[in-house]
């Protein structure tokens, strides 16, 4: 479950930032990936 909404967010950071701001993929999708990945190896 927590390896969807994690995705959720990382897919939203790309758009915000391929349509808004280039800052959102760092603020947004580079801790989401991090924390996604942590939570795969958990598994």
């Amino acid at each position: 479950m927590a390896e969807f909404f994690l995705a959720c967010v990382a897919v939203a950071g790309v758009y915000g930032a391929a349509t808004a701001s280039r800052k959102i993929l760092f603020v947004q999708t580079v801790p989401a990936l991090i924390a996604l990945v942590l939570v795969l190896l958990a598994h």
